[in-house]
């Protein structure tokens, strides 16, 4: 049994528009890598974060990565000694799932770490754990997507109903992050208590042409379908030139785009490199304008997941 294990789990995107808490998509980069080591002593531990700046919490039980490790030693009766070393490798409040990265990378090194075998299905609710910590809800739409890779739909929460949804393989994604933070749990304070029947109709409509358009390759229905009429109208506003930037990576070729998540990060989907990068261009440009930095990553759909590394 080895001593010790190095992981990377990716950033993703959730919500995908009109998906809010039921679809998302892992991107190659950025990540978080999360080391484990076995101790003498019984006990969970985290002995180093980096990346943070300091906002995480050293206590194990309440670091979105020791939650699960906690959980998951619980579920399989024993109590070793564990050492978690966190390193974030993407911004804290980004929309780009970061919490769920932490916690889906601690999960699955303590799988192999153990040699417990457990499936993914079987890890997904120790994830979970740690993905309540930050955002104060249940909701897989980044921790599954972390998890399995690839594109997810999650059709139900009782029992939690996974299902990966194949992708096209010329499939783009051009992620800009404005350097300004938003809290998930703020975020979703925000959001609408009712929806119009109306505009339920809509977004269902959209929900399942997505998928469609996923299934069929068919990258005018996708088009047609990345529209979202219930949480950007109100989410939009927490971002600085979200429309401006929006309507800039629309007219260099984009798909669609819409809010990575809670934010502030877009995302943008389109069918080649040379588009992604004339998208990240256009909004990078927008948010040039105002002074504001940012980063921008250009991914196709990451269909891996997790990796030791």
């Amino acid at each position: 049994m080895r001593k010790d294990i190095k992981v990377f789990a990716p950033a993703s995107v959730s919500n995908i528009a009109c998906g809010f808490d039921i679809m998302g998509f892992a991107i190659d980069e950025p990540g978080d890598e999360i080391i484990l080591r076995q101790k003498e002593t019984s006990g969970v531990t985290i002995t180093k974060i980096t990346g943070d700046n300091g906002k995480l919490p050293l206590e194990a039980c309440k670091n979105t990565a020791g939650a699960p490790v906690i959980a998951l030693l619980k579920h399989l009766g024993i109590n070793p000694g564990i050492e978690i070393e966190i390193h974030k490798k993407m911004p804290l409040g980004s929309g780009l799932g970061s919490s769920a990265a932490s916690a889906v990378a601690a999960a699955f090194a303590l799988n192999e770490l153990l040699d417990a075998k457990l499936t993914k299905e079987e890890l997904l609710p120790f994830a979970i754990e740690g993905e309540k910590i930050a955002s104060g809800a249940v909701h897989a739409d980044n921790v599954a997507p972390c998890l399995w890779g690839g594109f997810i739909l999650i059709r139900g929460y009782e029992p939690i109903d996974i299902v990966e949804i194949p992708v096209p393989d010329n499939l783009y994604c051009t992620i800009i992050h404005p350097e300004i933070e938003i809290q998930t749990k703020e975020a979703r304070k925000i959001l609408p208590k009712e929806v119009p029947l109306k505009d339920a109709i809509t977004q269902w409509g959209n929900t399942a042409g997505l998928v469609a358009g996923l299934m069929k390759s068919d990258f005018n229905l996708i088009s047609r379908s990345l529209k979202d009429v219930i949480v950007e109208p109100v989410r939009s506003a927490l971002i600085p030139s979200y429309y401006k930037m929006k309507d800039a990576a629309l007219s260099s070729g984009a798909l669609g785009c819409n809010i990575s998540g809670s934010g502030p990060s877009l995302f943008a989907l389109s069918t080649s490199y040379e588009i992604s990068e004339r998208i990240g261009r256009a909004m990078q440009g927008v948010l040039e304008q105002t002074g504001l930095p940012s980063q921008v990553y250009i991914s196709k759909i990451n269909k891996q997941g997790p990796r030791i590394i």
